[in-house]
């Protein structure tokens, strides 16, 4: 029976300050290319942030700083974020798993 590891999961949300138009789905998309070239990380977009998953907090941390400078080399002069990390470790959980768990929960 192979060992479950351990992950980290976060949602991010990144927001480039200071465009002339109210839409930023172009510089959203420019910051999701970035996060894909870390390697370990699974991400989910929403419609309001991206969840990203890992095995360790620094591959996390590295996948925000990629996107924030994916943004910053797209010459956007001001990048905001929010990071919400949830770190635990006492038992493996997974972005699926924890929504399969409500989910569950919602039919009782």
């Amino acid at each position: 029976m192979s060992k479950e590891k351990i992950v980290v999961i976060a949602d991010f949300s990144i927001t480039p300050i200071g465009l002339s138009a109210t839409s930023i789905g172009r510089q959203i998309a420019m910051a999701i290319n970035a996060i894909k070239e870390v390697k370990g990380i699974k991400y989910e977009i929403t419609p309001m942030g991206t969840v990203i998953e890992a095995e360790k907090l620094d591959t996390i941390l590295e996948a925000v700083k990629v996107a924030h400078e994916a943004l910053f080399k797209a010459g956007i002069k001001r990048v905001e974020s929010n990071l919400r990390i949830d770190d635990r470790r006492d038992k493996p959980r997974t972005m699926e798993d924890k929504v399969k768990d409500i989910k569950e929960y919602m039919k009782k």
